[in-house]
């Protein structure tokens, strides 16, 4: 919409197969909500039939698109997008930059560092959304241009809603407060670091529970069989299927606090739902999270192991007024535009 905004004409090539069902992991990795209105997507794109790929990119070369703007998130994709960049490239007069999210993934393979170098040969030039990325993108090529800019705020969830609305359509008790873990749920997330914390028996004289909203990615066994033997049950709300983007505003408005106390991280959407929302954060001191959330100002930085994660929950919960962290997001949140990075790919033409 931004660069519509800025008076380019978009066209959105949507995937009509991601990922095949045995690669992945979750119960659905297709969205049941109303498909954005105004906006032109064709959901083309076959991420494991190379026919397709090469279908996909004789009919965007021959369209001639100023900038064909791609985005990267995992190796997988990379013969895919990595080949209709290279079609597309042909007509010598687009421009590709990719969005690079993860060079490097969390939980590396032996092969991914070339299916990353097939994609990034493919490309004019980057946009990293965390500093941690762009430094990755420097192991691979130096000579190819790159720029930083924070992921914008996701704006795509509607107006947030009152803190009693969102308890009561969650079926929560209002005067509990509550923490939220958010997304789905992967080994290198760190939520046993944060079951552990949590067990620390200070938390148990605080009106306080966990909200974990989010698909397990991971067999979830091991994470039920910690919750019953720290004995957290019942300081616990589970939700652990996939979250539309209507149910979002729900679980951010109930929550007092977002917690995400990962192993490793580039950068994470959940920190950008959360300024949106306007919500303090804890974060880990790993990647880029660092970069998006200022300590002390936005919420706190700690390692990612228990001692000091339950040491920041105490002392936001404790001894910290939430309105001074809310008056800063809502300050620094504003840095946080898509037509900032509409600007970005502009440098590029």
């Amino acid at each position: 919409r931004a660069f519509k905004d800025a008076g380019y004409g978009v066209t959105i090539y949507n995937f009509s197969l991601q990922y095949p069902s045995f690669f992945f992991p979750g119960k659905t990795q297709y969205s049941t909500d109303s498909p954005p209105e105004g906006l032109d997507i064709l959901s083309k794109v076959n991420s494991i039939n190379p026919f397709n790929w090469l279908k996909i990119g004789r009919e965007i070369r021959n369209r001639r698109p100023r900038l064909l703007v791609l985005r990267y998130w995992m190796p997988f994709m990379a013969p895919c997008m990595g080949t209709i960049a290279r079609i597309v490239k042909k007509n010598h007069f687009t421009k590709i930059v990719a969005i690079t999210d993860n060079i490097i993934p969390h939980e590396a393979r032996f092969y991914d560092s070339c299916l990353s170098k097939y994609f990034l040969k493919s490309c004019h030039g980057f946009i990293a959304m965390s500093k941690t990325v762009l430094d990755d993108i420097g192991h691979f090529n130096k000579t190819k241009p790159r720029k930083f800019y924070p992921h914008p705020l996701y704006d795509n969830y509607g107006e947030p809603i009152s803190r009693k609305e969102a308890c009561h359509r969650l079926n929560l008790d209002p005067s509990f407060k509550y923490m939220l873990f958010f997304g789905f749920i992967r080994q290198y997330k760190g939520l046993d670091i944060l079951l552990q914390a949590f067990a620390d028996q200070r938390f148990e004289k605080l009106p306080l529970k966990l909200l974990i909203a989010g698909e397990f990615y991971i067999d979830p066994r091991p994470y039920y069989r910690m919750i019953d033997e720290l004995k957290l049950s019942q300081r616990i709300v589970m939700h652990d299927s996939f979250i539309s983007n209507s149910e979002i505003p729900a679980w951010f408005c109930a929550a007092d606090l977002i917690v995400q106390p990962y192993k490793s991280a580039t950068q994470s959407g959940v920190t950008q739902i959360a300024y949106y929302f306007e919500k303090p954060m804890i974060v880990t001191n790993v990647g880029g999270l660092p970069e998006m959330v200022p300590d002390g100002k936005a919420g706190y930085i700690v390692e990612p192991e228990p001692k000091s994660l339950a040491e920041a929950i105490l002392r936001f919960f404790s001894q910290n007024n939430p309105k001074n962290f809310v008056r800063f997001i809502k300050e620094e949140k504003q840095k946080f535009t898509w037509e900032g990075l509409v600007k970005t790919f502009e440098e590029f033409l």
